[in-house]
């Protein structure tokens, strides 16, 4: 007898923050878990969540994820009071949390998160150490970009 596989129905990438990738250099990349409520894990499901102005500060030795908005679902919160963008302790190893901590008190760098996404049945972040792009250097990765697309177009052409 052989065991089918659910088939998995759709992407397991719950929210970006695509203007954090527009807006800073990202360095280094990790993976963090959430601590979440319930009412909180039901929206997210529903996908209402929004990561476009969050960031990540580091106190006491812990981590704490600011301004993402988990908007409430009507049903799913009628006996909570419920905060959308009350701070979320990120759950992360302490080696981690002071390896991040001391690059993010050096100038010039902060930690953002840049998706929210499902592992299991387990909420992750993905964040990461990033550092501010000026204007000049946010047109040349346009232009970077733009040319890795022309570059696409002739190749598929010419190929032909």
């Amino acid at each position: 007898m052989s065991k089918k596989k659910k088939a998995n129905s759709g992407s397991s990438t719950i929210a970006l923050n695509k203007k954090a990738k527009h807006d800073f250099f990202l360095e280094d990349k990790l993976e963090a878990g959430l601590e979440l409520v319930g009412w909180e894990v039901k929206s997210i499901r529903e996908g209402k969540v929004q990561l476009l102005d969050s960031f990540i500060e580091f106190h006491r030795g812990e981590a704490w994820l600011h301004n993402a908005q988990i908007t409430p679902m009507t049903q799913a919160s009628t006996h909570v009071v419920a905060e959308p963008r009350r701070q979320r302790k990120l759950l992360l190893h302490r080696r981690e949390i002071e390896r991040y901590s001391q690059k993010v008190q050096a100038k010039g760098y902060t930690c953002v998160c840049t998706a929210l996404y499902w592992k299991g049945h387990h909420v992750k972040a993905e964040i990461a150490l990033a550092k501010g792009k000026q204007s000049h250097d946010k047109r040349n990765t346009a232009k970077d970009r733009d040319w890795a697309k022309q570059k696409e177009r002739i190749m598929k052409h010419s190929v032909r």
